[in-house]
């Protein structure tokens, strides 16, 4: 998929900004990231009100592999293949899918801040002050 065809395809829905994502695209509208545009296929973004009609279309959440393991993405699940023929019907799956992601949005706390470390200042005791010796008392007993 490229730019221009997401653009074309996401015409019913209004504007879309589309940047450079992975192996593909973000697909963003008010800012907010609701889509992926990726060679696997074009994921929108989802939630627990909004998967049930994905499972209905059998569609799958976006799946990636490490050397290790299988990594599962419920978040993004890919657009049923039908909707890139029905324009109109596409604009309501982004209009739920930008839904699920504000909801997200507002889900997510805040970052909290990390206090900077105090720093911690030992007073000197007397023992260590005691073995010190003053440059003075050095040179005096140089010279006898």
């Amino acid at each position: 998929m490229d730019r221009e065809f997401l653009i074309d395809l996401f015409a019913d829905f209004g504007p879309v900004a589309i940047r450079k994502m992975f192996s593909g695209y973000g697909i963003s509208a008010d800012g907010i990231n609701f889509a992926l545009a990726l060679r696997a296929g074009l994921f929108f973004r989802a939630d627990e009100i909004t998967i049930p009609d994905f499972e209905a279309e059998g569609s799958k959440p976006f799946q990636y592999s490490t050397r290790a393991k299988t990594v599962l993405v419920n978040s993004y699940w890919e657009l049923p293949a039908r909707l890139f023929d029905d324009s109109e019907e596409l604009a309501q799956w982004a209009r739920a899918a930008l839904a699920a992601a504000q909801r997200a949005k507002v889900k997510k706390r805040p970052k909290a801040t990390k206090k900077p470390a105090r720093k911690v200042t030992k007073p000197a005791t007397a023992a260590k002050k005691a073995s010190k010796k003053s440059p003075v008392r050095k040179r005096a007993k140089r010279g006898a």
